[in-house]
């Protein structure tokens, strides 16, 4: 018997990528709240890539990837000497602004980080600035900026609203590649077939396993996976800007396509158009830069070691403590037996529970080995229970909602039972903005005093905390304000 033959009429674009080309090229972003958040975003994202090159972990990976290379009107990486090609210039923006998992954060059936997106595309406006301004024409500004992270943003978001590649195994950092890259590409001036063609490159891209996320093998990987999505995503914009095919139906196609190759053969589904809706919703990471599903935890945690301490207590004198907390916090981060790593520690609820109560505080040097050899951090560990609390993880999937709600309760040696803390949505939420808004700049003023003197910060801070004059300026003079 003869198999069906298969048809070789070029098929149709998928929806899919059709919707996000014309939503980069055409759609009008006129929310203010969203360009206001977006510049927080962009201050806050920045912030965190200079308090990670504070560690060597981080530092060894940037630069050009041949040493020495001179780049001439290159895209400058923010608190360094460099100055790159766009594609390793967003590789190491990506990287220093994911090391320390403390940037902003979206939650749904998959999660993520979408200002991740910013390196590609801090990288490639600058690098398009330069080149202008080197030949006479006019730069884009940093209100293109923001445009773009609002889009990336909510082409990741969107996507992750419905759609869970993490239980298929797949990291989320796939979105972050496929939305720097229409949004790059768009930014590189590319028709919309270009567009097109450069989408559908980033989905039939090989896509990154989850495997160093997860126990056993969790590691540094993850650290800098984002940036080397996003540093893909420039690299296949400037591949399709040179003509390169695409591939119409590479969601779609029998067999061979996204959805029979790596999602079970089930299509994405979509809550809701795109528009503004996560820049702003995004949760900002302000207190603790700690996995997101624990930030509530943590600060749980922060008000009983205040409660232990007023009661002539500490958690020695702790028997148990239990979480009651959402099925996603629980899949991800619920974990026992040894933590081999900062990456290993930064992903365990436990751990992040742990060291608050011990020591009042949790900081990004506590992942580090000289505080985890501490062997009461461990102790404390063996006695912290995580429970599912099946309204916590209703009201995190509920889009009106989208609390990440943990509760502790401690039980003391004496059997006596403290009070159950509860916190439902973390000081980075939406409801939570007018709280969390002078904390996050707090953040960014003490991460400019990590690298910059201060008439640097000063300078940098005069153009990012005022809405009009950023949006104006010139990306690459706003850019050369960070240059060591």
């Amino acid at each position: 018997m003869t198999g069906a033959m298969t048809s070789t009429t070029r098929p149709s674009w998928d929806k899919v990528l059709v919707d996000i080309v014309d939503y980069v090229l055409d759609y009008r972003i006129d929310s203010g709240l969203a360009y206001e958040t977006a510049r927080n975003c962009l201050i806050d994202t920045l912030g965190c890539g200079l308090e990670a090159l504070e560690y060597p972990a981080c530092t060894k990976l940037l630069g050009p990837i041949v040493r020495g290379t001179i780049v001439p009107h290159g895209a400058r990486v923010p608190g360094t000497q460099f100055q790159l090609d766009p594609v390793q210039a967003a590789f190491n923006i990506g990287t220093m602004i994911r090391w320390l998992d403390f940037n902003d954060t979206w939650l749904a059936a998959e999660w993520g980080h979408p200002s991740d997106n910013l390196g590609g595309i801090l990288a490639v406006a600058d690098w398009l600035s330069r080149n202008a301004v080197a030949t006479g024409k006019r730069p884009l500004v940093m209100k293109d900026v923001l445009t773009g992270m609002i889009k990336a943003h909510e082409i990741q978001g969107c996507i992750a609203l419905e759609n869970s590649f993490n239980k298929v195994g797949l990291d989320h950092v796939v979105l972050v590649k496929v939305a720097s890259t229409a949004v790059v590409a768009q930014m590189l001036g590319l028709t919309r077939e270009e567009i097109l063609n450069a989408v559908s490159l980033a989905w039939v891209d090989g896509q990154a396993l989850r495997t160093y996320r997860h126990a056993p093998n969790t590691g540094s990987r993850k650290s800098w996976a984002a940036g080397d999505a996003t540093a893909r995503a420039v690299r296949l914009a400037l591949m399709a800007k040179t003509g390169e095919m695409g591939y119409p139906s590479v969601l779609t196609a029998r067999t061979w396509g996204f959805y029979d190759v790596l999602f079970d053969g089930k299509p994405f589904h979509f809550q809701r158009p795109y528009g503004s809706y996560v820049m702003e919703n995004v949760l900002f990471k302000i207190s603790f830069p700690a996995e997101f599903h624990a930030q509530t935890a943590v600060e749980a945690a922060m008000t009983l070691h205040a409660a232990l301490k007023k009661i002539g207590k500490s958690a020695e004198d702790i028997k148990k403590i239990t979480i009651r907390t959402h099925e996603a916090c629980i899949r991800i981060i619920d974990k026992k037996g040894p933590l081999n790593n900062p990456a290993d520690r930064d992903h365990c609820i436990q751990y992040m529970v742990a060291v608050p109560l011990l020591y009042g505080h949790l900081t990004a040097a506590d992942y580090e080995d000289d505080v985890a050899v501490d062997p009461r951090i461990d102790t404390l560990r063996d006695k912290i229970v995580c429970v599912e609390d099946p309204l916590f993880t209703i009201d995190y999937h509920d889009p009106f909602k989208r609390s990440i709600a943990n509760a502790l309760t401690v039980e003391l040696t004496t059997g006596e039972v403290l009070d159950e803390v509860v916190v439902e949505y973390p000081i980075g939420h939406a409801r939570r903005r007018k709280e969390g808004i002078p904390l996050l700049e707090t953040k960014f003023r003490n991460n400019l005093a990590r690298r910059f003197p201060t008439k640097q910060q000063k300078a940098i801070l005069d153009v990012s905390l005022d809405q009009a004059t950023l949006e104006t300026m010139p990306v690459n003079d706003y850019v050369d304000l960070y240059v060591i």
